[in-house]
Formats: C-alpha cells, sequence, structure tokens
C-alpha cells in the first residue's frame, strides 16, 4: 500500500513530492507549502510538499475505488444508544454542567480490496457526487494519514494577520425544516467562537459579518456564521490552534465542559472526524482549513484488516428530540456513503 505516492488535494491545488513529515505547528509558520491533518484526539501531521500547482479534480475512473458494501457499516453506537445518550446530554444541560455537546459516532466497514484502496479516487467520486467547498485528500500511507474529505465547514482561513472562522450549525432537507433550537444553537457556537479567536485577536477586533445564513449543500442546507479577528503580532499557528482547537462547532459550550461529557460518552475515537484538515503556505502567509466533517479515513491498524471510517453527529441541545437527533446523523450520512459504498451513479443519482 506505501507504493501510492503521497499527495494532498484541496479543491483544484494538487501537491506532491513530500519534502518531510512533522507534528510542530510552528512548522506552519516557516517556510514551504504544508498539508495538514489534526485528529480530534490532538495528533497533528504537517506535510510539506515540493511541487503544488493548479489543476482539476480528475473524473473518476470505474473501478478504480473499491468501496464497502452498503450493507456492511457498523456504527460505534447504534440508534437505541445514541438516544440514550443524547438524554444523558439533556440531564447534563438541566444540571448546569453544558449548554449544548456534540454527540458523535463513527461508522465502520471493511475494505474489501485494501491494497487498490486509494483516498484519492474516493475524492473524485465524491466531488461528483457531493461537491463541497473545502473537500480534498491527504495521501501519506507511511505516516498513517489517508484521508478524503467532503467538508462543508471553514475551521481557520488565514490571509496575514486576518483569521476567519465559519461554523455551521443547524441542519434540514429543506430551509423550513430548521428550527428555533437550531439558530439559539448556533448563536451559542458563534459566542464561543468569538471567546476562542478573542484568545488570539487584538482586542476589539472580533467581529460577526454574517450570523445564521442558510447555505445549501447536496441533500440538505445549514446555518452558516462568519467570525473574523485579527490576530496580534506574537500569535501565530501554534498560538491560533492552542486557542481554538477543537472547533468549537463540534465539541459544545462552554468547551472545556463539552469535552468531558464527550469523553464519558463516545465510544470511538473521532481521529480525523471533527478534527481539521487542510493547507498552509507559509510563504505567504495564507492557509484554509476545513473542520473534517464528511470525511472518510482508512484505518490500517485494525486486527482484522483495513477498514473504511466515517464519522457523523449533532449538536445537543435542551431542545433536542433524541430521536430527531438520530435521524440527523442519518441525513448526514446517507447520501456520502452511499458514494463511497458505490451506489451512487457518476450524476449523483441512487444507481
Amino acid at each position: 500500500m506505501h507504493a501510492l505516492a503521497p499527495l494532498a488535494r484541496f479543491g483544484r491545488l494538487l501537491a506532491s513530492g513530500l519534502r518531510d513529515v512533522t507534528h510542530d505547528p510552528e512548522a506552519l509558520d516557516s517556510a514551504g507549502f504544508w498539508a495538514v491533518a489534526a485528529d480530534f484526539e490532538g495528533r497533528l501531521t504537517c506535510a510539506r510538499f515540493g511541487d503544488v500547482r493548479t489543476e482539476p479534480v480528475p473524473e473518476p475512473v470505474p473501478g478504480r475505488w473499491h468501496g464497502p458494501a452498503a450493507g456492511d457499516w457498523t456504527s460505534s453506537l447504534d440508534r437505541t444508544a445514541y438516544t440514550a445518550r443524547v438524554r444523558r446530554i439533556r440531564e447534563h444541560i438541566a444540571t448546569g454542567e453544558v449548554y449544548q455537546a456534540n454527540l458523535c459516532r463513527v461508522l465502520s466497514a471493511p475494505l474489501p480490496d485494501p491494497a487498490a484502496a486509494d483516498v484519492d479516487a474516493l475524492t473524485a467520486l465524491l466531488a461528483r457526487g457531493n461537491p463541497a467547498p473545502y473537500a480534498g485528500t491527504i495521501r501519506l500511507p507511511v505516516h498513517g494519514v489517508e484521508i478524503a474529505t467532503a467538508s462543508p465547514e471553514l475551521y481557520l482561513r488565514r490571509a496575514g494577520s486576518t483569521v476567519e472562522s465559519g461554523p455551521i450549525k443547524g441542519t434540514g432537507r429543506t430551509a423550513a425544516d430548521l428550527l428555533d433550537k437550531d439558530y439559539a444553537e448556533n448563536v451559542m457556537i458563534v459566542d464561543l467562537v468569538r471567546n476562542d479567536l478573542g484568545r488570539v485577536c487584538a482586542t476589539g477586533t472580533v467581529t460577526v459579518p454574517a450570523l445564521c445564513a442558510v447555505e445549501q449543500h447536496p441533500g440538505l442546507v445549514h446555518l452558516v456564521s462568519t467570525v473574523r479577528g485579527e490576530l496580534t503580532p506574537k500569535a501565530g499557528w501554534k498560538e491560533l490552534l492552542a486557542a481554538t482547537f477543537p472547533p468549537g462547532s463540534v465539541t459544545g459550550a462552554p468547551k472545556s465542559s463539552a469535552l468531558k461529557i464527550i469523553e464519558a460518552l463516545e465510544t470511538a475515537p473521532r481521529g480525523p472526524y471533527c478534527g481539521g484538515i487542510g493547507w498552509v503556505d507559509a510563504d505567504r502567509g495564507t492557509g484554509e482549513l476545513a473542520v473534517g466533517i464528511r470525511t472518510f479515513w482508512i484505518d490500517r491498524d485494525e486486527p482484522a484488516g483495513p477498514v473504511l471510517r466515517f464519522g457523523t453527529g449533532a449538536g445537543i441541545t435542551w431542545g433536542s428530540d433524541p430521536e430527531g437527533e438520530w435521524d440527523e446523523t442519518e441525513l448526514k450520512a446517507s447520501r456520502l456513503l452511499a458514494v463511497a459504498s458505490g451506489a451512487y451513479e457518476a450524476s449523483g443519482r441512487t444507481a
């Protein structure tokens, strides 16, 4: 499997010619073009590439991606366990421990042909069947990083000292499905992101240019806000990541309390799901990291053989209906699992 050459693809940007790999965030303010993968649990991998060019995402090649059968997926939490945990989070909210917490589950399926499993081929399928603004590939098999993402959510965008985040909270099939709970949840997370950025931005520079905008994505809509600020002169990527990670939209508020609840209730590590995935151009002082949602990754360390994983979750508030939250996780997963399992035609219709 290590015969696959390292590469990173972000939209129309393709990076190859791997130079070095580090886990030190200070490298992102040094020199060169870096692909960045940060696991939810804190493992950071930064890969510097020497050749960066613009080219379109390739057309899917029939037979190049061999995905799991649609019925082979298993969940770290089944419906009964997930809804019980939603009720448990509501108990935490009732006692004032937390206002909101994101509850996630990880889906796994064995790869039918692990030696031929190329996440970049999966990215090509996702680009056709589920296009997304922050789609991409990071393929570093020797370093245990094989990710294909169709993320719709901006974690951090940086241009010089200006930094911006685009938290998503609120999901429905149509705008009419969005509830008061969704808008309240979005505002809560915007406050959290404002606070996070405020730790590394100059006083008075953190603003919210857009609040609760409705965005259309394949098969669903999201509420998306924009938070922007100006970094202090001493704040680089190391300080920015330390202040904001994990992203507030996939943790909860207060973040510290939500993380404790997540650790107690979830039964599988999230890995790159809900982490940060993207690129940094240290020479130009720019970068763009997505929140690692709508994200597949290959885990080759399973004793029974390599598996493909995918995460899905929902933000839980006092107004949450347990069955409704389960349905939201299903809505977020269904289209992408169908693409990865080969159940969608190239046109994006069910085969």
